[in-house]
């Protein structure tokens, strides 16, 4: 690829991917207005079906943090700045691994567009606001405060790890440790339930399974066009 072309590929790509994410933020935004109580509501039959599956660790895990005050500014900042790694993995992909990148960016916008629809459909409020007991450790004061389900600090911690996993193998167990601490400090910062971390496992494989679908059916469509 001439130098032309690749600048003209790669402000076509941050053009894409600031446009995707401006209008993220505007959707993200909309789906959490006036959305409250319907949150709490969803977020009190979350925490129902929890305690019967035993998993409502929430509350423990939270407290267990603020009983370490030395671990607390080191999640917050996990938490925080996840979006550097997603950033660099975006960045190495499209240098070092073209193909990957193609796939991997799809998946990501995939798992955006489709988290905005459960946000619109199942408002959730997080443990910090619903849950009597939880300190709100991050502060964190987004658009959107109702959009506890799915985590997508943890689905695109997933998605980072499977994108470098598909990359380089080789770099799989580093690349693991990032979701697995992730899933960690959003239940312990009080921002999400464990239940809204299998729903992010369940967004990503989605995710894929619509990406390959869609990239299957675009290569029928054009093997079957008449040549010539």
């Amino acid at each position: 690829m001439s130098g032309n072309r690749r600048l003209i590929s790669i402000a076509a790509e941050v053009a894409l991917l600031v446009f995707a994410f401006l209008l993220f933020s505007r959707l993200h935004a909309a789906a959490g207005v006036g959305v409250a109580e319907r949150a709490t509501a969803n977020a009190l039959t979350l925490q129902s079906w929890e305690r019967a599956l035993r998993l409502d660790i929430e509350l423990a895990a939270n407290q267990w943090l603020t009983r370490h005050p030395a671990l607390v500014q080191p999640a917050i900042y996990y938490y925080r700045l996840y979006y550097v790694v997603l950033a660099g993995v975006l960045i190495w992909l499209y240098v070092r691994r073209p193909s990957v990148y193609l796939k991997a960016r799809r998946t990501m916008l995939l798992m955006g567009a489709l988290a905005l629809v459960v946000f619109f459909t199942i408002p959730m409020s997080p443990p910090r606001f619903a849950l009597p007991g939880v300190v709100d450790i991050v502060g964190s004061r987004g658009e959107n405060l109702y959009s506890a389900f799915p985590s997508l600090h943890f689905g695109w911690s997933l998605w980072a790890a499977y994108a470098v996993w598909a990359a380089r193998p080789r770099l799989a167990v580093l690349a693991w440790a990032f979701p697995v601490g992730m899933a960690v400090v959003v239940v312990v910062t009080g921002n999400h339930y464990v239940l809204d971390l299998v729903a992010s496992v369940a967004l990503l494989a989605t995710a894929i399974g619509v990406r390959r679908w869609t990239e299957s059916r675009w290569r029928s469509v054009r093997t079957s066009r008449p040549s010539g």
